[in-house]
């Protein structure tokens, strides 16, 4: 039985291009700045987000963490989003590392974006932390996988500038904004001072994402991308893939569209509740409490029958469309949940 694996966009495997670009990749020891590849990638990402520098590091979280590290310093608050990655899914790296405090708060990612962040900012007063950095998310992980604006993003970093905060972005999957909006991603990128974007998920690189930002922060960062051990030698293997990976940015649109039709089919299950506004790039979240079952008994009946989902919550399940699910997959993942039912 062909299983059908809807549980993640970081599940997709390198294609045939990257594997060759793999194998022929020029490389040398990126530490000490030699691994041409590496640099090629890094121009190329920096030019493509519309920023000064970037660097290759080994994961978002990696690439979020060092953001964190260079843009604060010991004893600093960070604003995030309640339901943000950094803030949900990091191991409370923030705390062990930059020994800074997160500040969540609830709708970062929504209309009144720019307000909330306004009003979480310190003020100065002897009993409060300062304020060093806010970061957004986009796409939003948590939140369905739904996108910011760059007008809203505009709003938010205004805000924040105004009152000398830096802001880092959390762009995971901002390519998926980008092709969502139809807009370029540096319409996206020029509202903040960093982005980190990955180079696997939906662009299918086997390894690795980007940080991008200044000059100077980059510099810093690539300090804090050692001290955590992210020196990596002849990384340029690794790199090649990602080189190809930004060539396929139009291809999300296909993403977009099989959530589309995974979503439309599983809002006509019953039992199960699809927020079809909120199915906006490749991810689905329904909610099976009308099944009488739980989301991890659920996943649980899903794989039984073929199909591979996540939970994300006591009643919520999460499906990712990536490059690896076909149309046809889709269609028979959505005739497998609704046709035949789950029990």
């Amino acid at each position: 039985m062909h299983t059908i694996d809807l549980r993640s966009d970081t599940v997709t495997k390198p294609t045939q291009e990257m594997r060759e670009a793999m194998a022929r990749a020029e490389v040398g020891d990126d530490v000490f700045g030699e691994d041409p590849t590496v640099k090629q990638l890094e121009e190329t990402a920096a030019h493509l987000v519309g920023k000064e520098a970037a660097l290759f590091v080994a994961s978002g979280t990696m690439g979020n963490q060092v953001a964190v590290l260079a843009h604060t310093g010991r004893g600093n608050e960070v604003i995030v989003d309640a339901e943000s990655h950094i803030f949900y899914y990091e191991v409370g790296a923030p705390a062990v590392l930059s020994a800074v405090q997160l500040r969540p708060v609830e709708g970062l990612h929504g209309p009144d974006a720019a307000a909330l962040a306004a009003g979480a900012v310190r003020g100065p007063d002897i009993h409060f932390p300062e304020t060093a950095l806010l970061c957004l998310e986009n796409t939003h992980n948590r939140r369905g996988g739904t996108v910011m604006t760059p007008d809203a993003m505009r709003q938010v970093y205004l805000a924040a500038r105004e009152r000398e905060v830096a802001v880092h972005v959390d762009g995971a999957r901002i390519f998926n904004a980008a092709v969502a909006l139809g807009v370029d991603v540096k319409d996206l990128t020029c509202w903040c001072d960093s982005v980190m974007f990955c180079l696997s998920k939906g662009l299918g690189a086997p390894v690795g994402s980007i940080l991008a930002g200044t000059g100077e922060f980059i510099a810093r960062a690539r300090k804090y991308r050692k001290l955590l051990g992210g020196g990596m030698r002849q990384a340029g293997i690794l790199a090649a893939a990602g080189l190809v990976a930004l060539q396929t940015v139009d291809r999300l649109a296909e993403d977009h569209a099989h959530a589309r039709l995974l979503a439309e089919a599983l809002a006509e299950v019953p039992g199960v509740a699809v927020d079809l506004e909120r199915v906006q790039t490749n991810i689905v979240l329904a909610d099976v409490a009308g099944t009488g079952m739980n989301a991890a008994q659920y996943v649980a009946a899903l794989r039984e029958k073929g199909v591979l989902a996540v939970t994300f919550g006591p009643h919520l399940v999460r499906f990712v469309t990536h490059r690896d699910v076909t149309r046809s997959d889709v269609e028979r993942a959505a005739a497998i949940i609704g046709k035949a039912g789950v029990s």
